[in-house]
Formats: C-alpha cells, sequence, structure tokens
C-alpha cells in the first residue's frame, strides 16, 4: 500500500489501528513512508543503480520530529506486543534476584593505592573504590550513580596518576561513545576543574611526573551532527591539570591524512611516548618519541597499516611488542628504538595464538588461546618459560596488569556457570590466591559446559559451546539460543552473562560459536571471515544450527539466533538465507545497510573487515548479503524481535530502522516482526542495569514464547 510520511501530530491516527497479535495472527505495523531515492554504485561489469526508500530513517531521533514520531509508533507496537507475551514478569523479577550478587573490577595498584570497581548487586553503574594498602579501608571515590537519575551517565574508564594522588576519569552520557574527561584529587574527594570536550577511542596515560596526561580527540562536531557525522582529524593531546582545555598542546596529527585515528601511551620508565596510527579495525602504525631530549622526532618502528602491534613494556631503548607481523598467531620481538630495523624474537609464534601479553615483576605473563579456552604462561624478559598458570577449568580471563618493578597483578577467571572470581597472584613464586569471589544465588555445578566441533564450508572445523541446566537432556526439540558474532578479530569466550544463566535456567540451551572472522585461531582465522570472505561467516552459523539439530538437541521449530553490533549483521543476514531455520531471532544493534555502514560516525574503519561500498568488487558482495537489501518476499520469517537505541553513535540506530520499515514493507508471513528502541542508550557500554533487566525480560518472553518454551504457569522449577 502508498506510504506517507507523518508528523508526531499524526502518530495517534498511525496507532488508532493497531492491534496486539497472538501467534499466528498478523500484526498491524505503523505506516512508514518511502522516498524515491537511488543511488549509482560502481560493479565491475558497469553501474548498478539500488533504491534506498527509507533513507529519512537515517536521521537522528533527536533532530528530526518525523522519525521520533515514527519511533514512538514502532514502540507502542512492540510494548504492546510484548505485555502479552507469558512469563515475561516472572522473568524480570527472578533476573532481578539473579543479579543482586557483589562484583568486582580488578584492581590496579599506584603508589601504594588500590583502586577497583565494585556493584553491590542491582545498582545501575559500578562504583569507584580506593584503599591505601592491600588491608586499608575502601572508600567509594567515583559514585556515577548520582549524576543521572536514570543511571544513564556512565564512568567510562578510569586512570590513576602514577602516584595515586589523582584520577583521571571518562564519563559517557546516555550511552554515546563520546567522552568527557575530568580529574578528581583521591585526598579530598574533589573535582577538579578540569573538562575536557569531544574525546573518543581514547584511553588516558599520565606522564610520569604527574603534572598531566595524554589523551586523543575530534574536532567538535557541528551542531545536530553529534551523533550521525563521521569522526576525522583525532589528533593526540597533553592537558596539564589545573589548566583549560584550550592551553591543550597537540602533539600528533595528520591533516593530510584526516582519516588517521591516533593512540598514545607513556612507556613504563616514562622516558618515552609510544604512538600509534590507525585507519581502521585491523592494523596499525608505531612510533616512539622521546620525552626527555628536546625537539625530539617521532621515530616508525613498525609502518603501514597491514598488522598489528602493542607495547608492551621497555628497559631503556629495548622495547618489547607483541605483534603478528609475519606470525599470525602473534608473537613478541625486541626493537632497540636507537636502530629500529634491530629486532629479535623474543617468545616465537606458537601453535596457539597469542591474546594478551602483560609486563609484571621483570616478567611476560602470555595469554593465549587453545581452542577459544584461556591458557596463561609466565616467561622471563628474554622469553624463557618460567612456569604455567593453573587455572581452574574452561573459561576465560583478564587481568594480568602491573609494574615491571612489582611481581604483584590481579586476574579474573569466569566461566559459563562461574561469575568472576579474582586472583592475586605473585610473579616470583606462581602463587594464586583468591581475592574476591561473590556470593552466588545459584549452584554452577548445576550447569554442564561442553565443547564440540563441526564441519563448515571449506573444511573448516568450527567449534561451539553448548551449555544447559544439568536435568536438560537432548530430547531433540529443547529451546535453545546459538549466539555468534564472526567479525574484526575479536574472539568469543567461556564468559559469564547472569542473562545467559537465566534462560538456562529456565529450561532453554546455550550456544555459542567460534565463527571465522574472530581471532580463536589467530590472524588466519579473522582473514577467512573477512573481505570477500564474509559468507564464511554465515555458512559457519548456518551450519552450527544444523549441528545443533542433528545432535538432537532443537530444530527449526525450537530454534532462536541472537547476535549483536557486527553480530546483528549476521543474524540478519542468516534469517535472509535461510528463514526456515530460524524460530526467532534478536539482532541487536545490527550493522544492516552494508552500502551506506562507512557514511556514519565510526563506519569508515569497518571498511578493514566489510571491504568499501565504492570498491567494484567488494559492492557486489557487499550488496549480495546486506539484511537490507535481501529481504526474501514472500518467504515465512521467523519472529524478529530487533533491538538498537536512540544515541547509539558507534552503529547509527537508522541501520536498525530501515531494516525493520523494510521487513515490515514486505510479505514475510505471520510471524511477528517487531522493533524495540531503547531511550537515552548508546551502543551498550555503561547501560544502566535496570534497563539490561528490562530488555533481558522482553528478549526472554519474547523468544520464549516463539520456541515453544511454556512460561504460561510460571517459569519452570529445574531439578526438582
Amino acid at each position: 500500500m502508498p506510504r506517507t510520511l507523518f508528523s508526531a501530530l499524526a502518530l495517534t491516527t498511525v496507532l488508532a489501528g493497531t492491534a496486539v497479535a497472538q501467534e499466528g495472527e498478523y500484526l498491524d505495523y505503523p505506516e512508514t513512508a518511502t522516498v524515491d531515492q537511488v543511488d549509482t554504485y560502481q560493479t565491475p561489469d558497469g553501474t548498478e543503480e539500488v533504491a534506498d526508500p527509507y533513507r529519512w530513517l537515517e536521521d537522528s531521533v533527536r533532530t528530526n520530529p518525523d522519525v521520533a514520531a515514527w519511533v514512538a509508533a514502532q514502540n507502542e507496537v512492540t510494548n504492546a506486543y510484548l505485555e502479552t507475551l507469558p512469563g515475561r514478569t516472572a522473568i524480570e523479577d527472578r533476573l532481578t534476584e539473579l543479579w543482586n550478587y557483589e562484583r568486582f573490577d580488578t584492581p590496579e595498584e599506584d603508589g601504594g593505592r588500590y583502586f577497583y570497581s565494585r556493584n553491590d548487586g542491582l545498582q545501575n553503574q559500578s562504583v569507584y573504590y580506593v584503599q591505601d594498602g592491600l588491608d586499608g579501608q575502601p572508600r567509594a571515590l567515583i559514585d556515577p550513580n548520582a549524576w543521572a537519575e536514570d543511571g544513564t551517565r556512565a564512568l567510562a574508564g578510569t586512570a590513576p596518576s602514577p602516584d595515586g594522588s589523582m584520577v583521571a576519569y571518562l564519563v559517557a552520557d546516555g550511552g554515546s561513545d563520546w567522552r568527557t574527561i575530568h580529574v578528581i584529587d583521591v585526598d579530598t574527594g574533589e573535582v577538579i576543574d578540569d573538562r575536557i570536550e569531544w574525546a573518543k577511542f581514547t584511553g588516558v596515560s599520565w606522564a610520569a611526573d604527574g603534572t598531566g596526561f595524554y589523551y586523543s580527540r575530534y574536532p567538535a562536531p557541528d551542531e545536530g551532527a553529534e551523533f550521525t557525522s563521521l569522526n576525522m582529524n583525532q589528533a593526540v593531546y597533553f592537558h596539564t591539570v589545573g589548566t583549560p582545555q584550550s592551553d591543550d598542546v597537540m602533539i600528533m596529527s595528520d591533516p593530510d591524512n584526516p582519516e588517521l585515528g591516533w593512540g598514545a601511551t607513556v612507556s613504563e620508565d616514562g622516558d618515552f611516548l609510544v604512538l600509534t596510527s590507525w585507519t581502521g579495525t585491523d592494523g596499525n602504525g608505531t612510533y616512539v618519541l622521546s620525552l626527555t631530549e628536546p625537539n625530539a622526532q617521532p621515530i616508525e618502528i613498525f609502518e603501514g597499516f597491514g598488522n598489528n602491534h602493542t607495547y608492551i613494556t621497555n628497559v631503556g631503548s629495548r622495547f618489547l611488542f607483541q605483534t603478528d607481523l609475519d606470525a599470525p598467531n602473534g608473537r613478541v620481538v625486541a626493537v632497540d628504538v636507537m636502530n629500529p630495523e634491530t629486532r629479535a624474537d623474543v617468545i616465537a609464534e606458537g601453535e596457539t595464538p597469542i591474546q594478551d601479553v602483560g609486563a609484571v615483576g621483570n616478567h611476560l605473563i602470555v595469554e593465549r588461546l587453545e581452542d577459544a579456552k584461556a591458557a596463561v604462561s609466565v616467561y622471563d624478559l628474554d622469553g624463557n618459560l618460567v612456569r604455567n598458570v593453573d587455572l581452574p577449568g574452561i573459561g576465560s580471563v583478564g587481568g594480568f596488569g602491573g609494574h615491571l618493578d612489582s611481581p604483584e597483578t590481579f586476574y579474573t577467571f569466569a566461566s559459563f556457570n562461574r561469575p568472576a572470581t579474582i586472583y592475586r597472584y605473585d610473579v616470583e613464586t606462581g602463587e594464586s590466591a583468591v581475592f574476591r569471589e561473590p556470593d552466588l544465588t545459584f549452584d554452577p555445578e548445576d550447569y554442564v559446559v561442553e565443547q564440540v566441533f563441526f564441519e563448515s564450508t571449506g573444511g573448516a572445523q568450527v567449534p561451539m559451546f553448548i551449555v544447559r541446566h544439568r536435568s536438560v537432556e537432548a530430547t531433540g526439540a529443547q529451546p535453545t539460543l546459538l549466539y555468534g558474532y564472526g567479525g574484526f578479530g575479536i574472539a568469543q569466550l567461556p564468559t559469564f552473562d547472569v542473562r545467559r544463566l537465566q534462560w538456562m535456567e529456565m529450561g532453554g540451551v546455550f550456544a555459542l560459536v567460534n565463527l571465522r572472522g574472530g581471532s580463536e585461531y589467530g590472524r588466519a582465522w579473522h582473514d577467512a571471515g573477512r573481505l570477500q570472505n564474509k559468507q564464511n561467516v554465515f555458512d559457519d552459523f548456518i551450519n552450527a544450527a544444523e549441528e545443533l539439530i542433528d545432535l538432537g538437541w532443537t530444530t527449526p521449530d525450537n530454534l532462536a539466533i541472537e547476535g549483536r553490533s557486527n553480530g546483528g549483521l549476521l543474524i540478519g543476514a542468516v534469517v535472509n538465507q535461510r528463514p526456515d531455520l530460524f524460530a526467532a531471532g534478536l539482532p541487536t544493534v545490527g550493522v544492516m545497510d552494508m552500502l551506506r555502514f562507512n557514511q556514519f560516525t565510526a563506519g569508515r574503519f569497518w571498511v578493514d573487515d566489510y571491504g568499501s561500498p565504492q570498491d567494484p568488487e567488494m559492492f557486489e558482495i557487499l550488496r549480495a548479503y546486506s539484511p537490507y537489501h535481501n529481504v526474501a518476499e514472500g518467504e515465512d520469517y521467523p519472529a524478529l524481535l530487533i533491538l538498537t537505541a536512540d544515541t547509539d553513535d558507534r552503529v547509527v540506530p537508522g541501520h536498525s530502522f530501515k531494516y525493520a520499515a523494510a521487513l515490515q514493507a514486505a510479505e514475510t508471513g505471520p510471524a511477528p516482526t517487531v522493533i524495540r528502541i531503547e531511550t537515552r542508550a548508546g551502543h551498550g557500554a555503561g547501560t544502566p542495569v535496570s534497563k539490561l533487566i528490562e530488555e533481558t525480560a522482553d528478549k526472554w518472553a519474547f523468544i520464549a514464547f516463539h520456541t515453544g518454551l511454556d512460561l504460561t504457569n510460571g517459569l519452570p522449577q529445574l531439578g526438582e
């Protein structure tokens, strides 16, 4: 039927005909206007015209009242539908109980003080604490819960000064990637007047004398374009504490190459600044700048953007870097910055990929992945193996930060059925001791963690974790949730998520598949799932679904799928390619328009993984799987709950808006296609606990209803 653009004044009319459906009935969606927008792209054989009828939905909710009205109309339909689903309130109540446990982050020691975050259970945001010495009395230093009544202002990063007297901290508002930097006096708890705006994709690194710090920021965007415009001309600055931002000194920029991003880290001894340059998400250049020599110029250590290099530590001019240059699984090399062409392996490439390397107590702590599971080893600074770190089982680790002159470090261990426990580790003795361990309202032993392997396209052996309550068996038709990501070299590991635990507590099976495109098997695994190989990711996910069916866990009528961001793209693509294989889908903050993703905010960085739609060869590949452009008219689709947020300036919500509009306008069968649009939230980081609980209750009620998990009489009591 014809679509006409509506304004906020027409909202009541649009909603007047809305009816909430049960299974097998059709929803009456809001009308969505179309526009006569056609773009021309270059192909290997000439040109191709591509219609984009929902282009107007790319505008920001904050600046376009018609988009705001469309969002309100869609949320009205979605909320009314979700309210009809059985078990939603019970899920929210039980999840609130499960979430209510004490959580800590790994401590950081500076100047004899220990800094860490703690959440007492249901606080919307974790509180930042400090204590003097290991046995000192903790005191709250920064409490983000006091910043906004709805909990949507978040602490997005902290950096104590070397002597522990000050902390620079980053604030995120409403889920945006933009950061404001402040400084607090640790002794008095007073916030200093310093305020730095328009920082993004940055850390904070203090000068050795504590007079100030290095950070990265962009020029202020045009008014009204803060959440959509491309991020260009990033530069590194030095800020002296107690001075206005206008006095900050620019350290590194490249106006001739505005697409370059820059980061800066002060070396272990404080004598050098390690600068990294990047144009996307894969590969960086590396420079070292002396901070002690007047008028020093940066020394190039690694050129170009074809490989990834990370500074580990240095002793004088001998620098150690983690790199995948000539080593797809990674290695540690020593470089003399006075003669950067001179370099030698300290830890050679091995059979399993290196994920991270820390330098503590004159040792190197190397985290590797063995079939997507954590393994940790300790070496001396010359690369001699000292010992392996004993871990409690199948899981993931984090932490291992510290100082080169101190043997003390902290790390976390977690798994699908175990929240993070924090350990204090003595590098000299090899002893681990529990530092913080949560009290739980469930028994981890009630849950079983297994790993299977299956064959995918090209003969690849792909691992998948399957997790469930011990009482759940493979009866052939268990409600099952399959999660995947598959991109940007990001490994999907056995981590704890209380939301997934509740799905399993209700009787659902949870599966996580380690798709190509991640880094589970090093750079080669990443390369096998990007650019012209992106279809491998979708094939892996489809084959994972079929493996779950072949193993007797589920059927297409009982299988739900979920992915976030690049994983949202995954869900959109596989639903288009195999709508018959799934009962329900949760595409969340997804990249859905593969022909325009590089036109907004950070989207241009993703060309490393996706390729550019302006490249004729890549255009054909992107056009072939773009979720927005490949809705299969006339096919019965699974039930879809699309999720996004109005302040997402990483993957702008227009991706999901346009995708939802295209699906609702097509003939895709009786299953609902609804979109849930969170307000004052972004890509996910810093989302208040209260909003996470509400969102999860909506998601689990939705997929439970559509996968046959019966909640009409309340939540199942397994094992009783």
